[in-house]
């Protein structure tokens, strides 16, 4: 998968805008920046979900990955720059960074 997410980057730094849009390729990061998808706890549409619940000291718990589609762009780098918790680090240039704020913050 890596693979392919490098072939399609090189292909479109080649091909520009001719080969897909600032939004595909946001759409491309979002779903696997570098490894795992901002998807896969933020879900399909940014709005956050339950990553997981577990059982402490007796209570269910609930680990719940945060709304992203209506964060500020300023708490948006911050939190992919400086990643506090659980969220993973992520290795991404300050346009990929861009693109995945534009495409978060304009999902429906």
């Amino acid at each position: 998968m890596r693979l392919i997410f490098a072939l399609l980057t090189l292909i479109s730094s080649l091909l520009a805008d001719d080969f897909i849009t600032r939004m595909e390729y946001a759409e491309l990061l979002y779903l696997n920046p570098r490894g795992i998808g901002c998807d896969k706890c933020h879900g399909n549409d940014a709005k956050g979900k339950v990553i997981a619940s577990f059982r402490q000291k007796g209570e269910i718990r609930k680990l719940i990955a945060p709304p992203i589609s209506n964060i500020t762009k300023a708490n948006f780098f911050k939190a992919l720059d400086n990643p506090k918790t659980v969220m993973p680090k992520y290795s991404l240039t300050n346009e990929e960074m861009e693109s995945l704020y534009e495409y978060v913050t304009k999902q429906p």
